[in-house]
């Protein structure tokens, strides 16, 4: 007999990972257009730390009045559909869970989101590693149409190892930047394995620079006179100077997208990369290791 409720992760009174409650939710079924999705994985991301933390309650962005839903993007089977959706139960799929201001969050055993914020799972990628694509790779091939076609003009790619600087590496050079990415010098073989060149300080006078690290103002100091900054705090756009163009991404669902992105996953095109895959009972001590910084690769909370 199937379960009435379902545990999912979600914050009352925000805090931090000590914040973080599991509690039992009722089931119910999708409505006209949406999916019903059996959580395999779910991907914990810095954006879920800054929700625990309180900082888009601060900011008056989030106006629930039980409980915020914790986690963006995940993986896993599809269990019910609702009317007008042509996606047969059992499907693999991964999405996203955009906006910050929702009961629910992809940290939790199910969850019905509309069908077009999903993407099929190609065969010989697993659950769990789908799940670590959809936000940072949305975010970063988003971020890279800000740029616009590089004609082989000089790109800086802040944070180039991590999450999202890893993708934009990758798929910027596909729009004919000639990309640098800054990381530590441990980083320096990943970095390169993406095609790009290498720097572990960067000097100022770069044509473009993607801060995919979010150094802000920090990021804008590196950009040349009458350049471009691109960054990926919506919330937080940093003051144009020196005649400065500045774009800030703010990440949204693109089903077809997403399916390129998931091909080019399984392919080896683009980097996966799981550090751990944990129970979601253990969310909070995820969020402490993941707010220490210097991990490579995505914690994957398991229902």
């Amino acid at each position: 007999m199937m379960s009435t409720t379902f545990r999912t992760a979600v914050v009352r009174v925000p805090g931090g990972p000590d914040s973080i409650e599991i509690i039992d939710v009722p089931v119910v079924e999708p409505g006209p257009g949406q999916v019903r999705v059996a959580i395999a994985g779910a991907a914990v991301n810095p954006v879920d730390l800054a929700v625990a933390a309180g900082v888009f309650h601060g900011l008056g962005w989030v106006h629930q009045p039980h409980h915020t839903g914790l986690g963006w993007d995940f993986a896993g089977t599809v269990t019910a559909v609702g009317p007008d959706v042509d996606l047969p139960v059992g499907s693999r799929v991964a999405g996203l869970v955009d906006g910050v201001d929702r009961d629910f969050g992809a940290y939790a055993e199910q969850l019905i989101v509309p069908a077009d914020h999903t993407a099929p799972v190609p065969a010989g990628l697993d659950l769990t590693t789908a799940a670590t694509v959809p936000l940072n790779s949305l975010t970063a091939a988003q971020l890279v149409d800000l740029l616009g076609d590089g004609a082989g003009r000089n790109l800086l790619v802040t944070g180039a190892a991590g999450a999202v600087g890893g993708y934009v590496t990758a798929l910027a050079q596909d729009r004919g930047w000639r990309v640098t990415g800054l990381a530590r010098a441990e980083d320096e073989e990943f970095v390169r394995g993406l095609g790009a060149a290498f720097t572990a300080r960067a000097t100022p006078g770069w044509d473009v620079v993607a801060d995919a690290a979010a150094l802000q103002e920090r990021g804008v100091a590196l950009v040349r006179d009458g350049g471009l900054f691109a960054g990926v705090q919506p919330g937080a756009v940093p003051a144009a100077e020196r005649g400065i163009t500045v774009r800030v991404v703010a990440v949204r669902p693109d089903a077809a997208r997403l399916a390129r992105l998931l091909d080019a996953t399984v392919s080896g095109r683009l980097p996966a990369r799981v550090h751990a895959v944990v129970p979601l009972d253990q969310v909070a001590s995820v969020h402490r290791a993941v707010a220490k910084g210097g991990v490579r690769g995505r914690y994957v909370l398991q229902p």
